[in-house]
This record gives structure tokens, sequence and C-alpha cells, in this order.
């Protein structure tokens, strides 16, 4: 594993442990040639996922993306840093699941949307407004409004 801080390829593991309900192993390591230690994250992954972008682009999925997003809707609200990764995990598990080798970004929102909500309206709300591109504050209202009548907002088109 390469050194995030002066980049020689070869480390030492000091430290190994199973994590996220044995889904995955993190790894405590040393740095050969200027002795830093770092963390690593071991995951399975089943297949390579595709996103396909509303414009038609195609990227691979970026399992960070998502978790950065949720991050910002989850920020400065009672969610700890372990329950955001078992909704990424969730997500992740539930695209993998899937079977299919290529998800539209549309699911992607979609599925991030359904956890959020089960675990934090303000972070669902959050999320909606830049996932939906609100622009006027109606778009707000009308989101609560389905929250509150246990709707479900019309999907985006791709």
């Amino acid at each position: 594993m390469r050194c995030p801080f002066c980049g020689n390829p070869d480390s030492q593991v000091k430290d190994s442990r199973p994590n996220e309900e044995g889904l995955a192993i993190r790894r405590r390591r040393a740095c050969l040639s200027c002795g830093q230690r770092f963390t690593t994250v071991e995951r399975v992954q089943l297949r390579e996922l595709v996103v396909v972008k509303n414009d038609g682009r195609r990227a691979l999925f970026d399992r960070e993306k998502i978790a950065r997003s949720i991050r910002i809707a989850l920020r400065k609200r009672p969610v700890s840093e372990e329950q955001i990764e078992q909704i990424v995990t969730g997500i992740v598990r539930q695209l993998e699941g899937n079977g299919d080798t290529e998800v539209t970004s549309t699911r992607i929102g979609e599925l991030a949307m359904d956890a959020l909500k089960e675990v934090d309206g303000v972070g669902y709300v959050r999320f909606a407004s830049v996932y939906r591109d609100f622009t006027e504050a109606k778009d707000f209202s009308e989101i609560l409004t389905l929250m509150e009548t246990g709707s479900a907002p019309a999907p985006e088109k791709d």
C-alpha cells in the first residue's frame, strides 16, 4: 500500500481488525520509509458498478462520493459516523445485490433519500434540496408536505 505521506510503495501492517459487521477489514499500517502510520479499509467488491449519469455519461461508482454527500446532508445533526457508514453500506449492498453492472444516478439518489428519510428528516430535506435541485421556497414546502402525508415524491426523469 502506497504511503499517503511520502509515496513509498511499501508499508507494514501493524494491526488488522474486522469492521462493519465483518464486511470490511481495518488495517493500521506503518510506512517502511518515513515511519508514518495510516489506516486503510478493505471491503469485498462483488462487481464493478458503472453509474449512468442523467446526460448519458458513464463513470465508475465511487462509494466515497455518496458517503460525502450523505455526510454533508447530515452535518451538525445527531447522527454518528457509524450510522452514516451503515447507510452507505446499505446503499452499496442494494446496488450490488441487484445484479446489474450499470445503475442510474437517479437510482442512487432515490436509495440515499429513502435511507435518509428513515434516519433524519432534516438530512433528508437537505439532500433532497440538492438532489432535486430546489430553486424556490415552494419546493421545500412541497417536500415537507409529502413527508407529513407519507407520500413519496415523484422520481426525477433521466
